[in-house]
């Protein structure tokens, strides 16, 4: 008879699913490696934020919360998606973006896209907290 192989169960996370999703936003990967989720939190917390320096090397601008311009608004909430490199960012006057710049759209599209996969990766941990994957 052919022996079947189980999964292994995934350890019990090691915090609340809301604790889990502030430490996802705050430190990418963070999430995933509270709940034992090693070499996936690894490749998030290397990555994203990687993805991020790329945005701002390529000259890439952070956008302010302006309310009266939508459009640069939901830009500065993608931006604000990564968490704590955005705050440092931010508090070290980084990503001024030089619109002149060959790179400047490139550097944005960087940001922007770090922000929102982050936001998934929260997502996915929330889920994982909860015990929906």
């Amino acid at each position: 008879m052919a022996q079947t192989r189980s999964r292994p169960e995934p350890p019990a996370p090691a915090a609340s699913p809301v604790m889990v999703c502030a430490a996802a936003w705050a430190v990418p990967g963070a999430g995933h490696l509270l709940m034992g989720r090693r070499r996936t939190g690894l490749i998030l917390l290397a990555a994203l934020p990687l993805m991020f320096a790329v945005g701002l090397w390529l000259d890439g601008r952070l956008f302010p919360f302006e309310t009266g311009q939508p459009l640069v608004l939901l830009m500065a909430l993608a931006d604000l998606g990564i968490g704590t490199p955005y705050l440092v960012a931010a508090a070290l006057g980084l990503g001024d973006g030089r619109v002149v710049g060959a790179t400047y759209e490139h550097g944005n599209t960087f940001l922007i896209v770090a922000g929102l996969l982050n936001l998934l990766v929260v997502l996915d941990a929330g889920d994982i907290a909860r015990g929906r994957k």
